[in-house]
């Protein structure tokens, strides 16, 4: 039996989030059948979807009946430029640190919050002072010193991106998870077409992340890895991974309780996740799918 992914507080997020977002030239007769046929794809959603699959489809309804689609490729480069003139300060503090994992996972976390399908508005200041706080976060340390077991037995690490901007901060993490696991090398998967602002080849190419590790892409263009939409490479690669590590709210909301020895790490930008989870909103999570409370 599939988990229940779907939830009615995600429902209303996306009603708000689509179901007026057309061009403004849009016929009346357009506007109409544009928001029935969204309402039929919310209606009749499996459970086991998550939000990330539903999008998937409203944003395939946008393509084909509006020839509309949000482009967030500028916003991408803005925000890839921005977090690269801060990798070298942070790496800096991640490398002279006491603990350089933890304060990576934390950094790693922070950098979560440049989500443009969760967030109404991705503010830069805001995004600087959660970077300035990122040392001073609260993080499960029993849950991290998990990760930090299970990599010193791992043989196969498979780690999940998830936005623009935030994989600096995931290449700085990376590149500690293979100075203190050497016998690690870490392969990156990333979305295999431009959704939201969801990194992709181009993004890891942008911010140097494929000059240092093993990146592909999934083949989906869902916001986070449905199993059963991903290529069959990149089924495999998670298949026989020890260790997953996988960003993002999307990531979980596809995954959980998918069985495997996946690491979430991510931050509760929305009331939903603050909730699940019992913590305030921007809160940083590490969790494990083999120990999730069925609760959540």
């Amino acid at each position: 039996m599939e988990p229940r992914r779907l939830n009615s507080e995600c429902i209303d997020c996306m009603l708000k989030k689509h179901l007026k977002v057309f061009p403004d030239d849009i016929s009346e007769e357009k506007k109409i059948e544009y928001m029935q046929r969204l309402l039929k794809i919310l209606s009749e959603a499996p459970l086991s979807f998550g939000a990330p699959q539903i999008v998937d489809e409203i944003t395939k309804l946008q393509k084909e009946l509006l020839n509309f689609c949000v482009d967030y490729t500028e916003e991408k480069k803005f925000f890839n430029n921005l977090m690269l003139g801060f990798e070298d300060d942070i790496t800096k503090e991640v490398c002279e640190s006491d603990n350089p994992l933890k304060m990576a996972v934390c950094y790693a976390i922070m950098g979560n919050y440049i989500d443009f399908g969760t967030m109404d508005n991705v503010d830069t200041d805001k995004l600087r002072e959660l970077l300035k706080a990122a040392k001073e976060i609260r993080t499960d340390d029993e849950e991290l010193q998990f990760m930090k077991s299970d990599l010193q037995k791992a043989k196969k690490l498979v780690f999940l991106t998830d936005n623009c901007g935030e994989i600096v901060m995931d290449k700085i993490l990376l590149k500690v998870i293979k100075k203190e696991f050497p016998h690690i090398n870490p392969e990156i998967i990333v979305r295999g077409e431009p959704v939201l602002n969801d990194a992709t080849m181009e993004d890891a190419k942008q911010v140097g992340l494929t000059e240092m590790f093993e990146v592909s892409h999934n083949g989906s263009s869902v916001a986070g890895t449905c199993l059963d939409r991903i290529s069959e490479a990149a089924r495999k690669k998670i298949d026989d991974a020890d260790v997953i590590i996988a960003k993002g709210q999307a990531n979980f909301e596809t995954l959980r309780f998918c069985g495997k020895n996946i690491y979430y790490v991510f931050m509760c930008k929305c009331k939903m996740f603050a909730d699940r989870f019992n913590v305030e909103k921007f809160s940083g999570m590490i969790v494990n799918d083999l120990r999730l409370d069925e609760s959540v």
